[in-house]
């Protein structure tokens, strides 16, 4: 295996002067736990943790290394541990607003090339998550792909409606399949190219480590029974990259309750692509798309050329991310500020 098999394409090889190191080597962050890193390169994994300037460094928890990241490292004890020294750049991400009251971005994952947003076709099935896990993907670059799971759960009918409701919102490729009957599954493993990262994003018990396990062909990967709601239940832990018999990698990622969005409005637009024609139309090159006399948007909706519900909730997420990120820019000017007072202090002790 070579670092071309994981992934360290051209892109990466252009920085690769830039982020050489004597005594280090290239790998891949693998998966992280807890703040412990398990990397990677051609020789094998090995557990990893930062150097003490890195630590120091990274002034924002953003920048720390996060699955599928690239990092130059220095490997001892036989080359059975490692210090990562520097990042590389991230040519694609995945990241959403933390958890709760908390105002900050979380990285998923980083370096996919498409990410696979899987919804159940029973309990789960929600357009409107879906539109936040469109903008998360347009947001850091990735290429979307709809992947609908468990159509063994209801009719042809069934899936042929929610399918309508999908290609009404994107234009992205769709797959639809059971882990029971195997239907779509063959099309699924055609996508999977060798050394390209795909990430399973969705909610708890919608499939992606069931998917995972067919495709390594063992149960590697926990999973438990489904429950009486006809949903399984949540077993992943932790985000991980995995390296298929066919030399494409697949990251797995606990269900996510909360998908805020952060400084996303690049990404709303992309995730919106149909808005994208019609707001050309707006009397205001400006247009919020809500008052505005001469809204081409709102005159489509009015019309019924544009759904009224994706209306609604794209102006619902463009309110979230702008008023999230306002919060955002806030706190960064406080920690800035908190930071240079405490350089002050420090300063003025050593005189």
């Amino acid at each position: 295996m070579i670092l071309k098999d994981l992934g360290f394409d051209p892109w990466f090889e252009g920085h690769a002067t830039e982020f050489h190191q004597d005594g280090c080597r290239f790998a891949r962050v693998f998966a992280v736990d807890r703040g412990s890193y398990l990397i990677r390169n051609e020789s094998g994994e090995v557990p990893s943790e930062l150097t003490g300037r890195l630590s120091y460094q990274i002034e924002n928890p953003v920048d720390l290394p996060c699955v599928g990241d690239w990092v130059t490292a220095q490997y001892y004890d036989k080359d059975t541990a490692a210090i990562i020294h520097r990042v590389f750049p991230r040519k694609t991400f995945l990241r959403r607003k933390t958890a709760g009251q908390n105002v900050d971005f979380q990285m998923i994952a980083a370096n996919i090339d498409a990410a696979f947003i899987v919804q159940s076709c029973h309990f789960d099935f929600n357009p409107r998550r879906l539109d936040r896990y469109l903008v998360m993907a347009a947001d850091g670059g990735v290429e979307p792909v709809v992947m609908l799971t468990k159509t063994d759960l209801i009719s042809r009918d069934e899936l042929d409606q929610k399918i309508a409701i999908i290609r009404s919102a994107t234009k992205a490729k769709l797959i639809a399949l059971s882990s029971v009957t195997g239907m779509g599954f063959d099309a699924f493993q055609q996508m999977l190219s060798p050394g390209k990262t795909y990430c399973l994003l969705g909610s708890s018990g919608v499939g992606k480590t069931t998917l995972i396990n067919r495709l390594i062909g063992r149960e590697d990967f926990a999973t438990k029974a489904v429950s009486n709601t006809g949903e399984g239940t949540h077993t992943t832990s932790r985000r991980q990259l995995i390296v298929l018999r066919s030399g494409a990698m697949l990251i797995d990622t606990p269900g996510m309750r909360e998908l805020g969005l952060l400084g996303a409005g690049d990404g709303i637009d992309m995730g919106f692509e149909e808005f994208a024609g019609i707001s050309a139309n707006c009397r205001y090159a400006n247009c919020s798309h809500e008052h505005e006399p001469g809204c081409a948007v709102r005159a489509a909706m009015e019309k019924g050329d544009l759904s009224e519900d994706r209306y609604v909730s794209y102006l619902k997420l463009k309110k979230e991310s702008a008023y999230y990120e306002m919060s955002y820019l806030d706190k960064r000017k406080k920690d800035k500020a908190f930071g240079r007072f405490l350089k002050s202090v420090k300063k003025h002790m050593k005189k």
